[in-house]
């Protein structure tokens, strides 16, 4: 099955990674590796109530790492690893401009 992670920041700005052959992550691990970038990054909740839904963990952590981390191919390769698994789905697209994850 075709696997892949895409990040758009804007018209001008798409990362993408493929995952075909790439080792899988483990969905705790990769839980864990998204909420220590958030943490990392100091992101903060999308709403009000505080609450964090893991697509929400996301797109905040993909507008924190911008181009430069995005632009690093280890550390796109572990968001990719990191979003297939959490969010259990082979073919993600997140749209930071739009503030939305697609399957």
């Amino acid at each position: 099955m075709h696997s892949v992670v895409t990040v758009t920041l804007d018209a001008n700005q798409e990362f993408r990674f493929e995952l075909d052959g790439v080792e899988p992550m483990a969905h705790e691990d990769a839980r864990r590796w998204l909420d220590n970038e958030f943490t990392r990054m100091e992101c903060e909740p999308l709403r009000a109530s505080g609450k964090v839904l893991m697509a929400d963990k996301v797109l905040v952590v993909a507008a924190a790492a911008g181009a430069k981390l995005l632009g690093d191919r280890a550390w796109l390769a572990d968001f990719a690893r990191a979003t297939s698994a959490a969010l259990a789905r082979p073919v993600i697209r997140v749209d930071v401009q739009s503030m939305t994850v697609n399957f």
